[in-house]
């Protein structure tokens, strides 16, 4: 897989080597030249390029058409929005991946700005803490197109409706699938006649539509 990162700082150094290190032809773009010292003893499949993401020009000496997944990951979301805007219309890159630093400016992360997958690292906390202390509660643990798609996670609680039930059984929405079950720190590859215990870790991914309905299934209604 041919991978664009743009921006060098901290996330984007750690992301380069680790995707590097899985065997991904990766792109490094950043336009601080001093910052390529880190990539002095970088491995083969790692490239550098030292020029501003934010103008197409740029864009076009990395190729970016060329690439299959772009990153942004700078600090600045007005840079990330630019960046991901660029990648989506101009290259067409199938798959566009931005950083939001600020969770205020979530909701601009969207399919209009070509971000396909927002990343916001105050969220993913917010969302580990929930998960951690909560039973018998929805928490969102990542957003993709544009928010509409969700990947959630419900730990069953002992009253939970589903518990006893295959997931046949529960009926979930057609626009909403269970993608993993976590049974005492042993992941449970989901099948229609996997039967539900309590404290299971129910990962699914909804819609905004289904999700109300995929809550009643997995915690029961709202009273």
């Amino acid at each position: 897989m041919k991978v664009a990162i743009c921006g060098a700082g901290i996330v984007g150094s750690f992301l380069a080597y680790d995707l590097a290190k899985a065997g991904h032809e990766i792109l490094v773009i950043d336009k601080n030249p001093d910052i390529e010292k880190r990539y002095q003893d970088r491995p083969p499949n790692i490239a550098w390029l030292t020029a501003d993401a934010c103008e197409v020009a740029s864009l076009q000496n990395a190729h970016l058409e060329d690439k299959d997944v772009v990153v942004a990951t700078t600090g600045d979301d007005e840079d990330n929005l630019v960046i991901s805007l660029l990648s989506k219309q101009e290259f067409a890159v199938p798959r566009v991946v931005a950083r939001v630093n600020h969770p205020e400016n979530l909701w601009l992360f969207n399919e209009s700005w070509g971000v396909d997958v927002a990343i916001s690292t105050p969220h993913l906390l917010s969302a580990v803490v929930e998960e951690a202390v909560n039973v018998g509660t929805l928490v969102r643990v990542l957003q993709f197109e544009g928010g509409n798609a969700r990947l959630v996670e419900v730990t069953l609680a002992e009253s939970s409706p589903a518990v006893g039930k295959t997931l046949a059984e529960l009926n979930f929405p057609r626009n909403s699938t269970v993608v993993a079950v976590i049974r005492q720190d042993h992941l449970i590859m989901p099948r229609g006649d996997t039967v539900l215990d309590a404290m299971d870790e129910v990962l699914a991914l909804v819609t905004q539509e289904s999700e109300a309905d995929v809550r009643d299934i997995l915690i029961g209604p709202e009273t």
